[in-house]
């Protein structure tokens, strides 16, 4: 599907929300001179469960679509493996089908057209001979401690780290020129991976790609991201409401400061990007207990007044509070909250509230079983503890999906006991 946006527009919505952009003249020359969509992958390892961080990513993917780009989502199983083996070699190819129904499900709730979208699993081609030879070509020129540096900030670092590990950077280089794109997205904490790409690619025959990065929310608590690994910094896609109030009412979020503050940086980085892409003119609405609402066109004056202590957090919560379609007898004396709103299953509609409760707060969440209807005749509140980064979809979705990787785990358990009978009777 082309882009109704101008050249010029592309160019700026794909380089829009980003931390940097390395070789930013690729961009310019394949969308003005060879006039075609610009080609790009983003690429995750299929190793621990999503969290609620990777709304970062697509919020960009979202951005890139909208400009008219061709996005591939590299699903990478076999670099969840060689990162110090976080995925058993005997369950990557079911994480890799958890991923790719979470993926869909995040960009579906942010209104992606999966139609434009391709979906690549690593193993279908890191596996063939042309790959390995040029695998091997690299693993000849790359010195042991320039390996180590390329990866230093997203595989995990031992004492005596595996060669996996040290492998993981080149095939991400690799996979640039095998998926056939112009620019490679990932987090600022791949830089270095990207640098080394730009600088070995050439030596073994191949161009240099522009990389697109974008900052990285920061944990909950103390970590400087969210983490699969840290489950007190990250929020599970699959979190029970309870879950999710009890994490955001921990999270360190220093009144007074931006920096570091992941609850800032998800409305910042999620929240007003998917308003904008629902609105070019979108309106964020925080409720205050004791004075007027403050309505808010763009996140630096949010964060200004953060930082002035007009909006704050010491000892409350903040709840995001979504306009969707219901028949609610509760409701139905009460006028539209948003008139202009309409029914979606989209993660935020067209006008988002932000309400902040805590132990002095009269107000009270919906019960999280009840659900709104699809009427459009009147309109209800649903609090975050509903909907807020469990999503509407994955909120339907959820016990199938967790029955699904149950009924996986028992279908490799299955397979190594087989194994284990087989040696057994061999032996004997």
């Amino acid at each position: 599907m082309a882009s109704k946006l101008s050249p010029e527009d592309s160019i700026a919505l794909i380089k829009a929300n980003l931390a940097e952009v390395l070789n930013p003249e690729i961009i310019d020359n394949v969308i003005l001179k060879e006039k075609r969509p610009l080609k790009v992958y983003w690429g995750t390892a299929t190793t621990g469960r999503p969290h609620c961080g990777y709304f970062v990513p697509m919020m960009k993917v979202a951005e890139l679509l909208a400009a008219g780009c061709h996005v591939k989502i590299l699903l990478a199983d076999i670099h969840g493996y060689l990162d110090n083996m976080k995925a058993p070699i005997e369950l990557v190819e079911f994480r890799a089908k958890y991923y790719e129904k979470v993926i869909k499900s995040l960009l579906k709730a942010v209104g992606v057209d999966l139609a434009r979208l391709e979906f690549v699993l690593g193993s279908s081609y890191q596996l063939n001979k042309e790959y390995t030879m040029d695998r091997f070509k690299l693993e000849g020129i790359t010195r042991i401690n320039v390996a180590q540096k390329a990866g230093a900030e997203v595989v995990k670092q031992t004492d005596d780290p595996t060669l996996g590990g040290l492998i993981y950077p080149l095939m991400q280089a690799l996979d640039e020129q095998y998926l056939d794109v112009d620019a490679q997205f990932g987090g600022v904490d791949q830089r270095k991976i990207f640098t080394f790409a730009m600088e070995n690619l050439p030596k073994i025959g191949y161009g240099v790609r522009a990389h697109l990065m974008n900052s990285m929310v920061p944990g909950l608590g103390e970590a400087a991201k969210m983490s699969a690994s840290d489950p007190d910094s990250k929020i599970d896609v699959l979190d029970e409401p309870a879950a999710v109030e009890k994490k955001l009412k921990k999270a360190k979020c220093v009144p007074k400061e931006v920096e570091g503050n992941g609850v800032i940086a998800f409305v910042e980085h999620v929240i007003f990007r998917a308003l904008a892409l629902k609105n070019p003119n979108p309106t964020f609405t925080v409720e205050r207990r004791d004075a007027e609402p403050l309505l808010y066109t763009s996140v630096e004056k949010l964060k200004e007044d953060y930082t002035a202590d007009i909006v704050c957090y010491p000892d409350i919560l903040f709840v995001f509070i979504m306009t969707n379609t219901s028949s609610s007898r509760h409701n139905s004396s009460k006028p539209p909250l948003h008139p202009t709103s309409t029914r979606s299953s989209s993660l935020l509609s067209p006008n988002t509230k932000l309400l902040k409760i805590g132990k002095r707060s009269r107000s009270k969440p919906i019960h999280p079983k009840r659900q709104p209807s699809r009427s459009r005749k009147l309109r209800t509140k649903v609090t975050l503890q509903n909907e807020l980064l469990l999503l509407p979809r994955l909120l339907r979705r959820k016990v199938l999906l967790r029955n699904q990787m149950d009924m996986l785990r028992d279908q490799v358990r299955n397979r190594l006991r087989l194994d284990q009978v087989q040696k057994k009777l061999c032996k004997s």
